[in-house]
């Protein structure tokens, strides 16, 4: 799950010669601020505070609050740590910082935001597998996090990035050539491993699974409650992803449509989640599956490989036909329901497909 992370942004505006009040930006809103705000003292500081984050390695660490105000002795303590083998491209780690930062450089033209811009994309390129898939962390772990991992939209997510740098769009018209010649080649190899992935079934290609086996590009385990499985919500992420490609060759026009033909089978009507106030239990609130013949549809998070229904995962890692069959703490605190495929299926690939007739 992602963390969203509030921090207060204060800007010394005047009006009628009073300052203004603090603006609150969400961190997940960081990279859609005006042009002009990433050349602000604001932006300056946190991307101080972004370079000091910034491990060795080139990457970030995941769901830290990184825009809070420092103390001296946490500066020392982020000194300490460069040599931490926590980088990710988890949760919008790494990615976002980079994003963040060439912003800021192309706002102010200082050096030491481009080098941090320039140290992560090169520890992209060095995370990156021989055949095209992404670890969740690098350094390699001894764990799940090992596999190619579309969990979370990290690929995707890493992929639409380094190609706006292979582009040289902006921001990342500072980028050298060599360097976008080097993110070209990433991105072609990335998206022959999402090709190469897609799951076959009786020669019939589907949908992906969250992570697949490095080695053998099989679907494949992470956490307990996360089986190997067909994928009702990662899917749909690397769907968009490719129809974002221009000239779409006929290979990933016939992984989209196999796709969405899946994910259109697979839609599940009839019944809704419902959001229960629950005063007795930790959170206040319990989740259940009520039956709602008008509701939109949802699709689960986790289909099974071999039957194609839908799968209800606990941390005892037991495959069930129900979202009230595993624990409460699974339950509502992960998300196996939703309208993950909706806006694609309704909106985006009617779209995708009109734009390729004209």
């Amino acid at each position: 799950m992602k963390l969203v992370i509030a921090f207060a942004v204060t800007t010394l505006l005047a009006v009628a010669g009073q300052q203004s009040a603090p603006t609150i930006v969400a961190w997940d809103a960081l990279l859609t601020q005006p042009a002009a705000w990433y050349g602000t003292p604001e932006a300056a500081r946190i991307a101080d505070n972004l370079r000091l984050y910034q491990r060795a390695t080139g990457g970030w660490p995941k769901n830290v609050a990184m825009t809070a105000a420092l103390t001296p002795a946490d500066r020392a303590r982020l000194i300490a740590e460069k040599r931490g083998t926590d980088s990710t491209i988890d949760n919008g780690a790494t990615t976002t910082e980079i994003q963040t930062l060439a912003r800021v450089f192309a706002a102010t033209n200082l050096a030491p935001d481009r080098d941090a811009v320039l140290a992560g994309l090169d520890y992209l390129l060095r995370a990156q597998y021989p055949n095209g898939g992404w670890p969740q962390y690098f350094p390699l772990r001894d764990d799940y996090s090992r596999h190619i991992t579309f969990n979370d939209d990290a690929i995707a997510r890493v992929l639409t990035m380094l190609r706006e740098v292979a582009d040289g769009r902006p921001p990342f018209g500072f980028v050298d050539a060599d360097r976008r010649a080097r993110i070209r080649n990433a991105t072609d190899r990335g998206l022959a491993i999402i090709l190469d992935t897609q799951i076959k079934v009786n020669g019939v290609l589907t949908v992906w699974c969250a992570q697949h086996d490095a080695t053998t590009l099989a679907p494949a385990l992470a956490r307990t409650y996360e089986l190997p499985s067909f994928s009702g919500s990662e899917s749909v992420k690397i769907v968009r992803y490719l129809m974002s490609l221009p000239d779409p060759s006929p290979r990933v026009v016939a992984s989209v449509d196999a796709a969405v033909l899946w994910l259109r089978a697979h839609a599940l009507t009839g019944i809704r989640v419902e959001r229960r106030p629950d005063p007795a239990t930790p959170r206040g609130y319990d989740l259940v599956v009520v039956d709602d013949p008008a509701a939109p549809p949802l699709w689960a998070r986790f289909y099974d490989l071999q039957t194609g229904r839908p799968i209800f995962v606990g941390r005892d890692g037991v495959k069930r036909d129900k979202l009230s069959d595993i624990e409460y703490e699974r339950r509502t605190g992960y998300s196996y329901l939703g309208a993950y495929a909706a806006t694609l299926l309704d909106r985006e690939y009617p779209a995708w497909q009109r734009s390729r007739s004209r």
